[in-house]
């Protein structure tokens, strides 16, 4: 396992709920509840998923994980979040075959972003991929097992910092919960359809995921962007000389600003640019960029 050039490198998390979905109701009742495709989950995969209201905003942001232990699947919340998806969904548990544990106490879950070859699990680890942070891994372990689990991984790889992890993020155009969007925002507008599987029978706010797809859009859309000079979070986003939005995050990469920004939807096409008149350009997001 060697570290690709330009990656950030390995995190521990300190502050990641894990909670355990255990009993032989939990695929298919965590199915029926989320927006994410937990039922075609293969042992050692993720997704990202969302817990939404009725009327179809997010209540919740996490990462489902098959760890490939029959029944059980493996629920990964970052602790900052105002409400822990354990409590969110208890209501719903009712008279299923399903029980919810948080073991963050007892577990820990180690990143690995932007490795070349695939981490092979020893033993009590397990190997999730994609990694909650995006492209890469992620490893749970037993917490008394986290010291040597961060010295193994030390050898090949360096510990991010807080600055890599960013433009990762963002160069990856993932959203960020509380930062990019709030909570009660559409998935529309926090550019949040791939943690949808719109082929799923349903989940709750089924039925309005389903009128914004198909008979509208929301007020605000979520662009990825690249300015050729400084930029920073909370500046505005202009279009024909008029502000449409804001800049929600923004990181330096390779001689520019790579950032994301909620503009209004009637301009989200438009040609935008910073307050200076520097214009942004869209990117697509295709992962990382090498530094040059």
């Amino acid at each position: 396992m060697s570290r690709s050039e330009g990656s950030p490198g390995f995190v521990e998390h300190d502050r990641v709920r894990i909670v355990m979905v255990t009993g032989s109701d939990a695929r298919g009742w965590l199915n029926d509840l989320v927006t994410g495709p937990v039922g075609s989950l293969e042992s050692g995969e993720t997704t990202r998923s969302l817990l939404l209201t009725p009327t179809g905003r997010i209540r919740a942001d996490f990462t489902v994980a098959d760890p490939g232990d029959g029944s059980t699947l493996i629920l990964l919340q970052r602790a900052d979040h105002p409400d822990a998806i354990d409590a969110l969904l208890a209501p719903y548990v009712l008279s299923s075959h399903v029980e919810l544990s948080d073991e963050s106490e007892r577990l820990v879950v180690f990143s690995v972003l932007g490795v070349e070859g695939t981490p092979v699990a020893s033993e009590g680890m397990r190997v999730l991929t994609p990694s909650m942070l995006g492209p890469g891994s992620d490893f749970l372990v037993d917490r008394s097992m986290a010291p040597q689990v961060a010295r193994s991984l030390s050898s090949s790889v360096p510990a991010a910092d807080a600055d890599s992890l960013e433009r990762w993020r963002l160069e990856a155009g993932v959203p960020l919960f509380g930062t990019d969007f709030e909570p009660g925002a559409l998935p529309a507008e926090a550019g949040l359809e791939s943690a949808i599987d719109f082929t799923k029978g349903c989940f709750l706010g089924q039925e309005s995921v389903a009128k914004v797809l198909n008979l509208g859009h929301p007020q605000t859309a979520l662009v990825t962007l690249r300015a050729a000079t400084d930029a920073g979070r909370g500046e505005g986003v202009y279009a024909d000389a008029t502000e449409v939005g804001t800049i929600t995050s923004a990181a330096v990469a390779a001689g520019g600003t790579i950032l994301l920004a909620r503009v209004r939807w009637d301009a989200s096409r438009e040609a935008l640019s910073l307050g200076n008149g520097t214009p942004l350009e869209r990117r697509s997001v295709k992962g990382p960029e090498t530094e040059t």
